[in-house]
């Protein structure tokens, strides 16, 4: 598991998290792991995994740490 920081949140049930070293990560709320998106803050830092999609990498499995 990778750990970064929830770095935006949208409307739209998805969001950005940071990761150290690394390109911002897009998730989206389906993606989250034992944790509600209502739940989440800008700023939180969270657990997550990245897999490769055809828009680039994303986060999956994402809950806070």
């Amino acid at each position: 598991m990778m750990q970064g920081t929830i770095k935006k949140l949208t409307d739209k049930n998805f969001g950005f998290i940071s990761q150290e070293g690394g390109k911002d990560l897009f998730f989206h709320a389906n993606e989250l792991d034992g944790t509600d998106f209502a739940e989440l803050n800008e700023g939180d830092t969270v657990t997550f995994e990245v897999i490769d999609t055809p828009k680039g990498q994303a986060a999956v499995k994402v809950a806070k740490a």
